[in-house]
């Protein structure tokens, strides 16, 4: 697992790659190795300034006057050349976040790919409409690009987020910065370098890397920046919300969760067990959908529990770089020791620890790994119960019938998804109708699509990304009057 070179990226700002304005730079480690595999340029004010002109000259200039046909036909090269290069760039997804590179190569990599030609089609579909009003008028409206985007991306899916945001922004007609997460910028910076291959103008799209606490702040209070998607905590999305107020900047906001994942005792049973460990260990556990509570029948709680901790136990963290691998390593020192911390809390208070617990060693004696932890005997008032832990630590709960799984999924401030396991389908339906949550999934559980919605109710967030719906964040309705009258 070892690296031997370390790699040097600068910020791309109209079309260039640039040191930061200070020449300041930030290490990026590889959480299996803990060794460092790049720097990176930290970027201040200036550079958030220079991106920021660049990506309005762009709108005024080049990508405006562009037909709409040829975004699209730009974008679906992007998807074309992420295809291309999936081998490199999932190893770096895979370098600097410490997920299995299956995941990397086989999921994420043609997912991003999928959402940029997604994009594509509808670059040249968004228009506007003509009114019946009363009098003499011709009355239209026209659907107009928002203006300068900010894409913030988190560190657990940085390719797949980034184009989450950027595709849609893109298809309207906006230019974009992105500010990738510090910890995980080098797939961002590559599909910078993918749209300049293919011959996206400069200015459209510029990455600016450095901490989110001095850079996230500073895009989140500048004037030239029109609107802000987000994805991350919701501590910090209450912040980036504050941060906006003083300019009225648009915003759409992803945030946390802590999604139940609710097994009848009518379920298929061991789809079910399949459903609960992937819902939970897929990325591992660093997912905002996760389905980080288990809400099982009282009559079938402890064969379930038995059976998903037998599972977990099967599952051993190894070299993200292996093939097959599919537990990687937590993706940073911070965050490993964030898991340990809320594995304490449980037992503490009570929970009853049922499979893994501790950090894990693959043989080398580095990297942040951390064995897949099961918890039985929670209750809801517990912290692994309440707050989101983003990591493989599972918290199963029990409940009773039917009124009190669904009172208990929703007793939560979070919203993003849930879970249902059951072969009645009135009962599926009926439940997924009384669940708060932006996405419920019927006997099975994290999948996604382009074509779908995504986002969260309550203090997950609001607005949805992906599919048609996400189209509505990236454009403004103007309304045209037009006096027929002789």
């Amino acid at each position: 697992m070892s690296t031997t070179s370390v790699m040097r990226k600068q910020l791309f700002i109209n079309g260039e790659w640039r040191d930061s304005a200070s020449g300041q730079t930030l290490e990026v480690v590889n959480p299996a190795t803990e060794e460092v595999v790049a720097t990176v340029a930290s970027a201040e004010q200036r550079d958030v300034d220079a991106a920021v002109a660049a990506a309005r000259a762009a709108l005024d200039g080049p990508w405006g006057k562009l037909s709409a046909r040829e975004r699209g036909r730009l974008m679906w090269k992007i998807g074309d050349k992420l295809m291309e290069k999936a081998d490199e760039i999932a190893r770096l997804e895979t370098l600097h976040n410490g997920k299995p590179i299956f995941e990397s190569r086989q999921v994420e990599l043609p997912a991003a790919a999928e959402c940029f030609q997604y994009y594509a089609g509808w670059a040249d579909k968004i228009h506007g409409e003509t009114i019946p009003v009363k009098g003499n008028y011709l009355t239209y409206t026209l659907r107009e690009p928002v203006g300068v985007v900010a894409a913030i991306v988190p560190w657990n899916f940085p390719l797949v987020l980034t184009s989450w945001k950027v595709a849609p922004a893109l298809a309207c007609g906006n230019t974009v910065i992105i500010k990738p997460a510090s910890q995980t910028p080098l797939t961002a910076l590559a599909l910078a370098e993918i749209a300049q291959e293919v011959g996206i103008p400069p200015g459209v799209i510029n990455v600016i890397t450095g901490p989110g606490s001095t850079v996230g702040q500073m895009i989140v209070e500048h004037a030239g920046i029109d609107k802000i998607a987000f994805t991350g905590d919701t501590s910090t999305g209450k912040q980036i919300m504050r941060g906006s107020a003083e300019t009225l900047k648009q915003i759409t906001l992803e945030l946390g969760g802590k999604s139940p994942n609710i097994v009848f005792p009518d379920a298929d049973i061991e789809a079910a067990v399949r459903g609960a460990t992937t819902g939970i260990f897929y990325g591992k556990g660093e997912v905002c959908a996760a389905g980080s509570r288990l809400l099982v029948d009282k009559s079938i709680k402890d064969e379930f529990i038995d059976k998903v901790a037998a599972r977990a136990k099967k599952m051993v963290p190894g070299d993200p770089m292996d093939p097959k691998t599919r537990l990687g390593a937590i993706s940073s020192k911070k965050q490993l020791e964030n898991d340990l911390r809320y594995i304490e809390i449980a037992k503490k208070e009570g929970a009853t620890l049922v499979a893994g617990g501790s950090r894990a060693d693959i043989g080398t004696g580095k990297g942040y790994f951390l064995q897949p932890t099961v918890f039985a005997g929670v209750t809801p008032e517990m912290t692994i119960a309440r707050e989101e832990i983003f990591g493989p630590v599972l918290a199963a709960i029990e409940f009773a019938d039917v009124e009190e799984a669904i009172a208990r999924a929703n007793n939560s401030n979070y919203g993003l998804a849930a879970a249902v396991w059951t072969r009645d389908i009135k009962k599926a339906h009926y439940v997924a109708r009384k669940l708060q949550a932006g996405t419920v999934w019927i006997n099975t559980y994290n999948v996604y699509d382009t074509a779908a919605p995504f986002g969260g109710y309550k203090q997950s967030g609001f607005g949805r990304e992906m599919s048609m719906h996400a189209l509505e964040h990236y454009t403004q309705v103007k309304t045209v009057w037009v006096d027929l009258n002789q």
